[in-house]
């Protein structure tokens, strides 16, 4: 005979189960506030900037006063979506790969830009970096600072001192050519990601290709720039 199962999950006079769901946990002031700081991402990569915390907060499902509480501004919440998307997906390990001389500076370039680029190509990151250059917010500054102090620059002065070649002070046309060769892997990203554009389905090849460029035309750019200089 089948066990009646009416008195382990009663009905009610509707049919629905009357046994109560398990209530959710309540959260910490701080996981709350980590729970904002993800939808917040979500948010401006679909919105962009421009958007206000009223409609941030429908998004939330809260209300815009409990926002506040938060974060007493808007500045303030960019400010931690920056720390989240930028400042905590750089890994100290990269700035040692880079600057372990027992290793070919071609090797240490190429397994630095396979991490990078595992790190960067993703729609958040991808959508608010440019979103921020639009709207003049500040983020995309503040992070092409770290891109220049600490990829462009550490890997110019790498370079050159694996060939034996006066590093210090750099040149801006130096940097600049680093900037050149470093976007041309962002660029690869963006086409894939924004543009949804139809890209050779083979990230090597373009870290390759671009690494070995770097590394095949940095002395006669420092050759060039040393003489202006000192001319």
């Amino acid at each position: 005979m089948a066990k009646d199962v009416s008195a382990d999950n009663p009905l009610n006079e509707v049919g629905h189960s009357l046994t109560a769901a398990a209530p959710r946990r309540r959260l910490s002031y701080d996981e709350r506030r980590a729970e904002f700081v993800s939808m917040a991402i979500e948010f401006f990569a679909q919105e962009g900037f421009e958007s206000s915390t009223r409609g941030l907060a429908r998004r939330l499902n809260v209300t815009q006063p409990l926002l506040y509480r938060y974060f007493p501004s808007k500045d303030d919440l960019i400010a931690e979506v920056y720390e989240a998307v930028y400042v905590q997906r750089w890994r100290d390990e990269w700035g040692r790969l880079l600057a372990d001389r027992s290793r070919p500076v071609r090797d240490r370039m190429i397994e630095f830009y396979h991490a990078y680029t595992d790190a960067i190509f993703n729609d958040d990151w991808m959508r608010i970096f440019l979103f921020s250059g639009l709207k003049g917010v500040g983020i995309h500054g503040q992070y092409l600072g770290i891109v220049r102090e600490r990829i462009i620059e550490t890997m110019l002065t790498e370079m050159l001192h694996e060939r034996g070649l006066a590093v210090a002070p750099l040149t801006e046309e130096e940097i600049e050519f680093g900037w050149t060769m470093h976007g041309g892997i962002f660029y690869y990203g963006v086409r894939m990601l924004i543009y949804k554009s139809s890209v050779l389905n083979n990230k090597t090849f373009v870290i390759e290709s671009v690494v070995d460029s770097w590394l095949s035309q940095i002395d006669s750019i420092h050759a060039r720039a040393r003489a202006r200089a000192e001319g």
